[in-house]
């Protein structure tokens, strides 16, 4: 395994202001489980250690979830299900019952499924315990960020939905929480398990075009009782450029959070809003991201970086070891460093992902009617807080 050793590295004395970088072998191996995943959080993990940023933080080793962690959102039933083997032979009956738990094309029964589980909630609850015990102000763990998984269902490739496990982890330390999303899918599976709490403010950029998964996320979307106006919905169209996609959500994060106020910070950085990524339709470079992230740095509260989706291996990994350099504050030289899977990155071996071809179905107007919206559900929440007369 990549930068094993360097994983077992103790780094820099602790203090709040530090970076917290979760990773070791067995995390990456669950993480690499789900088959259309394989072989990415290697890739990951061994460019960031390329560019020797793991002596610049101090790695954690994951602490495997247990089954009182993952009741705490997933039910009974659920729990109980991914908890058996698989047998070989499945009967219809059987194939019925693994379709009402969502397990099946996209999210296959897979060997040791209830260890995968497990090692996955895990990785994104002891990032989220190192901010709750006040070790760390930004935490990382690019093997998190299962957005879809629901209380009683597993989807879009996501078997348990460690972001809110995490969040409710936080919730323990930190009042209130908020969640941005940067996947190109829409954060469904956080957004309905928080859909009645003014606690947790889930705020999702996605992609919305007819027949694109999940097919949620509408603007007029913005929670149910108690937790009406704390779901924010950004919808954009195929195509969205860096420009476009920074411009919504600068004029967005800013009036949101003088609103709500949070007390900590949860930011899932899918990779599948990259240019030419094949299951996604945006059109992001490597800067829209770190330009983003950037500024949810900025706000200098206790943050959690997870991962998502990225279907392209190869950029997905670029994406996240350029956000732990900006994180970091280290610049990092354009050249792929030499390493195990360096000549996965030619012809270019460079650190950027270039835009394509493909024209910005978003226009000017159609940004700022999507702003006009948002920040009309933003002036209902002061309102309801009593900030506006």
């Amino acid at each position: 395994m990549p930068g094993e050793a360097a994983m077992r590295e103790s780094g820099p004395p602790q203090n709040k202001a530090e970076v917290v970088y979760v990773a070791d072998a067995q995390l990456l191996k669950c993480c690499e489980a789900v088959p259309v995943f394989r072989q990415r959080a290697r890739l990951t993990h061994a460019l960031i250690a390329s560019y020797g940023l793991l002596s610049k933080m101090r790695v954690v080793p994951s602490e495997q979830a247990t089954e009182e962690d993952i009741r705490k959102f997933h039910s009974q039933e659920y729990v109980e299900f991914i908890q058996k083997e698989a047998s070989e032979e499945v009967t219809e009956e059987e194939a019925m019952v693994q379709d009402e738990f969502g397990l099946g094309f996209d999210c296959p029964i897979l060997d040791n499924l209830w260890g995968v589980v497990c090692g996955l909630a895990g990785g994104s609850l002891t990032a989220a315990r190192e901010l709750t015990a006040g070790r760390a102000k930004i935490a990382l763990n690019w093997c998190g960020g299962w957005h879809h998984a629901q209380r009683d269902m597993a989807a879009g490739f996501c078997y348990v939905n460690d972001i809110v496990l995490a969040i409710m982890q936080l919730r323990t330390a930190f009042p209130k929480v908020l969640y941005l999303d940067l996947d190109v899918h829409h954060g469904d599976g956080v957004e309905s398990a928080f859909i009645f709490t003014p606690k947790v403010l889930t705020a999702s950029f996605h992609q919305r075009e007819a027949g694109f998964f999940p097919g949620t996320g509408a603007q007029e979307d913005t929670g149910l009782g108690k937790g009406r106006l704390y779901s924010l919905n950004v919808p954009y169209k195929e195509g969205i450029t860096d420009e476009q996609f920074v411009y919504l959500f600068e004029s967005i994060l800013y009036p949101l959070c003088e609103v709500f106020m949070p007390d900590a910070v949860v930011c899932q950085c899918g990779a599948d809003a990259l240019s030419q990524d094949p299951l996604g339709g945006a059109n992001l470079t490597l800067e829209a991201y770190t330009r983003c992230v950037t500024h949810v740095a900025n706000l200098s509260k206790p943050t959690l970086f997870l991962g998502g989706g990225g279907y392209d291996k190869i950029s997905t990994a670029k994406l996240w070891t350029a956000i732990t350099g900006t994180l970091l504050k280290c610049p990092l030289p354009s050249e792929i460093p030499d390493h195990q899977f360096f000549m996965r990155y030619g012809p270019s071996f460079d650190l950027e992902v270039t835009p394509g071809l493909q024209k910005s179905s978003n226009t000017q107007e159609s940004l700022d009617q999507t702003i006009k919206v948002a920040h009309g559900n933003i002036d209902k929440l002061a309102e309801l807080l009593g900030q506006k007369q």
